[in-house]
């Protein structure tokens, strides 16, 4: 085909397969700087823009080296895709981001399989045996990664319940739906033309039905392991695809997302103390012991079985901001109920109050604190909270039996006792954050109800537990108000005609 006058530089990046390589190289290397640049809020964002420069250079190298001409597709089409992305980056929310992360890794699966699929049917080239099985495993993959992130986003946008689904023989289902893949798989490489299109569209729906399959028995506690495995699984369909269509950039983008994603599949796995396996497969359903629930949703914000607060007869409020006003150090425990509170920037406010009145303010985080990981790093970050304040639970535990206050913002199976106490639990043997060891601990979370995990928390019966339910927003506020104003003397005092209190007293 005659050469692109739009860009006169094409000879340059024709010249040599040298020059080719080399420039490939640079923006590999650019990548990886933007990487390397993650470990902290401030060196994120450059990351970020760094990162987003190389794979910028690596769509006009790739359009230009194979000189692409149909620019009137190709311009129309970046404009509205930046558009889309634009508009869901500036209206979602810390609530929505796992979701919409779970979102896009289906949609670098979606577009593996694409490429696949036209890799694998075009007749203007043959394809090498490896680009044929490389091919049929991009596909494979990226339609497995689609469905089973469209499942994951369901779950964690709350549009599907958040207990896992288990079907009956449900392992014997899932090596069902791989053999009959695997059928496919093998017709659909002896064969060629109308017929093969067929198999592989069977090939397609078949993946789905396996990433569906897949996804649907992992529940919400379990969500920080899924989301990181389909980062992996996503960017592993993208280097099978590069493999095909001869792209060493997409291949070394693909394998960067793939051996991250299985970096932070392990650390889930290691912060829950289960194997992937154990998370993969489901877990063996336990007996329940004495007192325990079964597994349940923690309650959304403005539901009807909400928790009213319960004024006690020595007002836990005043307790704990006498507690905060007479400690010397308070450990910060954030969870995910502090996301669906908004409560981040009133907690931010409180340890800023709190580092006022000259005491030692830090924060634990558990690896799977939130709905994916690093959930509360971002939504700390985002309300300020210097980053160097932040510890990890190996750095801290030994900390807690130091430590005068505990305040726990919205989280309950990571600070539950039960998981290092009881046996046959979910939790059981999944490494803790030690709050119970603090002289007090404050309890900030929407009801008593367990976490995701279904398991009571025995935590809540201790009596240096101060426990102050309702909304996390309204309860931090209310403790800012309280130290603001004097310390437990200025605490909100339940009225004596106090309307809720009658109301429960009278049901």
């Amino acid at each position: 085909p005659p050469r692109s006058t739009l860009f006169p530089y094409t000879t340059l990046f024709r010249s040599s397969a040298l020059q080719k390589y080399v420039i490939e190289l640079a923006i590999i290397i650019i990548l990886i700087a933007g990487i390397a640049q993650f470990r902290s809020p401030i060196g994120a964002r450059r990351g970020n823009y760094t990162a987003a420069l190389a794979l910028a250079l690596a769509i006009v190298f790739v359009l230009v080296a194979n000189d692409v001409h149909s620019w009137w597709i190709i311009v129309p089409s970046f404009v509205v895709g930046a558009l889309i992305g634009y508009v869901v980056a500036v209206r979602v929310n810390m609530i929505q981001i796992p979701a919409l992360v779970a979102f896009q890794h289906g949609a670098g699966g979606v577009a593996a399989l694409l490429v696949s699929f036209v890799e694998l049917t075009r007749t203007s080239a043959e394809l090498t045996p490896i680009g044929t099985i490389s091919g049929y495993v991009g596909l494979i993959v990226g339609s497995a990664t689609f469905a089973g992130s469209m499942i994951a986003a369901g779950k964690l946008a709350n549009k599907l319940k958040q207990q896992p689904t288990v079907y009956r023989h449900h392992n014997l289902i899932l090596l069902l739906i791989i053999a009959a893949g695997v059928a496919l798989t093998v017709a659909g490489v002896l064969t060629g033309g109308v017929a093969q299109q067929l198999l592989l569209f069977g090939l397609i729906a078949m993946s789905m039905v396996l990433g569906v399959v897949f996804a649907i028995r992992i529940g919400g506690a379990d969500m920080p392991v899924l989301i990181s495995f389909l980062n992996a699984t996503a960017g592993l369909a993208a280097a099978f695809v590069g493999v095909v269509i001869e792209s060493t950039l997409l291949i070394a983008a693909g394998a960067t997302v793939a051996s991250s994603g299985s970096i932070l599949t392990w650390v889930m796995c290691v912060g829950m103390n289960r194997s992937l396996l154990n998370v993969l497969i489901g877990q063996k359903k336990t007996k329940r012991g004495p007192g325990e629930a079964k597994p349940v949703a923690p309650a959304r914000e403005g539901s009807p079985d909400q928790a009213a607060p319960q004024p006690a007869a020595d007002d836990p409020r005043s307790r704990a901001l006498a507690a905060l006003d007479d400690a010397g150090s308070v450990i910060v425990v954030p969870g995910y109920g502090m996301a669906q509170a908004h409560a981040a920037a009133e907690v931010a406010r409180l340890a800023e109050l709190l580092e006022k009145r000259g005491k030692q303010v830090r924060f634990a985080v558990h690896p799977v604190a939130g709905r994916m990981p690093g959930h509360m790093h971002v939504l700390l970050a985002e309300a300020e909270v210097e980053y160097d304040k932040l510890f990890e639970m190996q750095d801290i535990n030994d900390d807690f039996a130091a430590t005068d206050v505990v305040l726990v913002v919205g989280a309950c199976d990571v600070v539950n006792p039960a998981a290092i106490t009881t046996e046959g639990t979910p939790i059981s043997g999944m490494p803790i954050l030690n709050a119970h060891d603090a002289g007090a601990v404050i309890v900030a979370n929407l009801d008593e109800k367990p976490g995701y995990s279904g398991v009571p928390n025995p935590l809540y019966d201790d009596p240096k537990a101060l426990l102050l339910f309702g909304d996390a927003k309204g309860t931090v506020e209310d403790l800012i108000v309280g130290l603001e104003g004097g310390g437990a003397a200025a605490a909100p005092q339940p009225a004596a005609d106090d309307p809720r209190s009658r109301a429960l007293a009278a049901l």
